[in-house]
């Protein structure tokens, strides 16, 4: 071998040799494995943990999850820091998100009315009425879900998130838990807390998913198989309920459905190079309304181990040197390009009535939020039980968006049950059926039995483009008891029957406003069953021209928490046909003009004007103002506004906190009032009110009394449960000196 042969080969094995040295000595710096386990409400503790990672400056490379660890854990794994996962959970409404209710606010005006009223509603499928399922669908979390993974649209791979993520789930077919590490995230996250008897299972990819807990609630192992060297484990379940802790039926299926997921945790567990378990005895599984509480036990415990957590990072840094670490990976995508559209799902209405009522255009760029809310305004017409969206990438950097929708069943039966002190008790039962005669209406019946007996049938027809035009027909007939009274003292009842038959023209300008003319045929018969010392008996007919303007923003139906409420309405009373008899201490009035009644034509408006406006954590200001105004009215009593009650439950009522209803008439009135109510727990409310009316001020009509003023006060513990709010009130008048009770369960006919 020459001279150079010999170099070449001595520095070969010098060179290897040093490759050798170095392979030996060197280290690949460890993978940091987060698995967050399921909980419900318990799992926003995990947020405190997410926290003390980010502050001791430790970078996750992989997370896994499962039901509520697995939308927090999907979040964190998408780049959103735990400050902001924070800020969104403390911001939610879990009321709105937890039920199958959709805010009023997406529902378009038509609808608000009759929207939340009753306890039980049963949908019409396959020839026959069936039972509620019990378990939630909620279109609200499906939109949520999906503005949170709104920037992650393009990765279907889950690896490739700026931590790489799975979640789990189990199929409901085998039983067997199933890693979702591929596809939508929105599917895989809600298939992952499809918790068993609460929501809905999930069809993906051809398979019926429900919750993962009830198979494997804390992947730990899926963190090591992702390729995770240390493991931090956050478990927030305490496992099986003690006997004695087991009171009711939803208990007792949750324990059944997590028996096989008990055992698995206890082998997870020692998986864990770092455990977290989380003390929340006193909190389960459904408290969200403790959520903030149980934020602050989660910060707690992330404060007790961000030491060891620091000091990971500190000798991971000694020996690997520092690491790059950002709290906040999140793609920017701040809205995207839809070229293509695809609607799955659609049998009870069309394509276009599904996209025009939505108002949705193609070639036309969207944010999430943007997304949600065109979603929202279909979804508001109620035609449609579940609305999802995918969004797929399409070669020119635009992107088609596929629709997965189910249609509500056409016909619902509805049920509730009410009592006032005005009214008395009363079943109130509604069949609801949309495109009975036609298609795009809904037509209803409304019965209300009880002490007080009433009747109401109404179809409203949709018309345009748009459906935004709408013709309304209202026949309606009860038969109710109204009380007298003179210088606030009960003096006798009388009997009223009254019938309605309405038609009115609307155009909805937006789903919050409407305006429209229409005209009223109605009629009364009047007969004392106690009688008193005026009185009078038999008939009266009027028609009723009228224009009105309807604004709804509230946030719900029953307490709202914000929002305004208006209607008014203004209109010309003619062709009144009285057939009436007059009486004096039981005598006939046979010299009707010394009554100086005339029933003449006269113009009539209505006001009412509710707003709502939180002003802490669990208070809520409010205003109302009403006025009812007759120009020129004059004949006295038959036409009246009926002043006092709590509740609005019958024509020409104005609500006034210290009088019983119809405590004292008039044909001119305008009311302030001003409410603070107070969230004391969960549903328990406290509702105080004060109000002031003026009535008999316009000196163009006939009235018996001289222009007045009255003052009142009411105090309010409310509970609001399945069947409504119960409402048991105290209330007082300044000018009656009476204190007087009020009760009233759910919500009136």
């Amino acid at each position: 071998m020459n001279f150079t042969g010999i170099v070449m080969k001595q520095l070969t094995f010098f060179f290897c040799g040093v490759i050798l040295v170095f392979c030996l000595h060197a280290q690949v710096r460890p993978k940091i494995g987060l698995t967050l386990s399921g909980g419900g409400a318990k799992g926003l503790a995990h947020i405190g943990i997410l926290k003390a990672i980010d502050i001791a400056g430790l970078k996750v490379d992989y997370v896994t999850g499962t039901s509520m660890g697995g939308i927090i854990g999907a979040m964190y794994a998408a780049g959103y820091s735990a400050d902001t996962i924070e800020k969104i959970a403390r911001s939610t409404d879990w009321d709105l998100l937890l039920t199958n209710s959709a805010s009023l606010r997406s529902l378009i005006i038509d609808e608000k009315d009759e929207y939340d009223k009753y306890a039980i509603e049963l949908p019409w499928i396959n020839n026959g009425f069936r039972l509620p399922s019990g378990v939630l669908e909620s279109e609200e979390l499906w939109l949520r879900l999906s503005e949170y993974y709104f920037p992650l649209y393009k990765i279907k791979d889950f690896s490739k998130f700026p931590k790489g993520f799975s979640c789990i789930a189990t199929d409901v077919s085998t039983g067997e838990a199933v890693v979702m590490d591929t596809g939508e995230i929105v599917q895989a996250v809600r298939s992952s807390v499809a918790i068993p008897s609460v929501f809905t299972a999930v069809t993906y990819n051809g398979r019926k998913f429900t919750d993962g807990g009830v198979t494997r609630n804390f992947p730990v192992s899926d963190a090591k198989n992702m390729g995770a060297d240390i493991v931090i484990g956050s478990n927030v379940a305490g496992g099986l309920l003690p006997k004695e802790k087991i009171n009711n039926v939803f208990q007792v299926m949750m324990q059944v459905a997590f028996f096989r997921e008990n055992e698995d945790s206890k082998k997870e567990k020692q998986l864990c190079d770092i455990y977290i378990p989380h003390n929340l005895v006193n909190y389960n599984m459904g408290n969200f309304a403790s959520s903030n509480e149980i934020l602050e036990e989660g910060i707690r415990k992330g404060d007790s181990i961000r030491p060891r957590l620091k000091k990971l990072v500190d000798s991971l840094n000694a020996i690997y040197g520092a690491q790059k670490f950002s709290v906040n990976d999140l793609p920017q995508v701040d809205s995207v390009k839809i070229t293509a559209l695809e609607i799955n799902g659609l049998h009870q209405t069309s394509e276009s009535f599904f996209l025009h009522r939505m108002e949705f255009e193609n070639n036309k760029s969207y944010t999430a939020p943007d997304l949600s809310a065109h979603i929202r305004k279909a979804f508001g017409t109620r035609y449609y039980r579940r609305i999802i969206y995918s969004l797929r990438p399409l070669p020119d950097g635009s992107s088609k968006i596929i629709f997965d929708v189910e249609e509500n069943p056409l016909t619902f039966a509805k049920l509730a049950i009410n009592y006032n002190s005005f009214t008395g008790i009363s079943l109130i039962g509604n069949l609801t059926s949309r495109n009975f005669f036609i298609p795009y209406s809904r037509s209803l019946v409304t019965v209300n039995i009880g002490e007080n007996m009433r009747i109401k049938g109404e179809h409203l027809q949709y018309f345009g483009k748009f459906k935004t035009l709408s013709l309304d027909a209202v026949i309606q007939a009860e038969n109710l008891k109204i009380n007298t009274y003179n210088n606030f003292i009960k003096d006798g009842v009388y009997h009223q029957n009254y019938f309605l038959a309405d038609m009115n023209a609307r155009v909805a300008l937006k789903r919050k406003f409407s305006m429209g003319f229409g005209t009223r045929f109605e009629t009364f018969y009047y007969k004392p069953d106690i009688t008193s010392k005026f009185e009078f008996r038999g008939r009266n007919s009027l028609f009723n021209s009228y224009m009105s303007l309807r604004l709804n923003t509230l946030s719900n139906v029953i307490y709202p928490r914000r929002g305004s409420k208006v209607d008014i309405e203004a209109g010309y009373v003619y062709t009144q046909k009285p057939h009436l008899n007059f009486f004096s201490d039981g005598e006939p009035i046979t010299n009707l003009d010394s009554l100086g009644f005339n029933f003449n034509n006269f113009v009539r408006t209505r006001v009412n004007y509710e707003h709502y406006y939180p002003i802490a954590k669990g208070y809520t200001f409010m205003t109302q103002i009403q006025a009812g105004l007759n120009f020129n009215q004059q004949e006295s009593v038959l036409n009246d506004y009926f002043i006092g009650g709590l509740t609005s439950t019958f024509r020409n009522q104005i609500t006034f906190a210290g009088l019983n209803e119809g405590e004292v008439l008039s044909s001119s009135v305008a009311s302030l009032l001003l409410g603070l109510r107070c969230q004391l727990y969960n549903n328990l409310y406290l509702i105080g009110k004060i109000n002031g009316l003026y009535y008999n001020f316009i000196g163009s009509n006939k009235n018996l009394r001289n222009p007045n003023f009255l003052a009142g006060y009411s105090a309010t513990l409310g509970y609001n449960f399945v069947l409504g709010p119960l409402e048991l009130s105290v209330m007082y008048c300044d000018q009656s000196q009476k204190l007087s009770p009020y009760i009233n369960l759910g919500i009136p006919f």
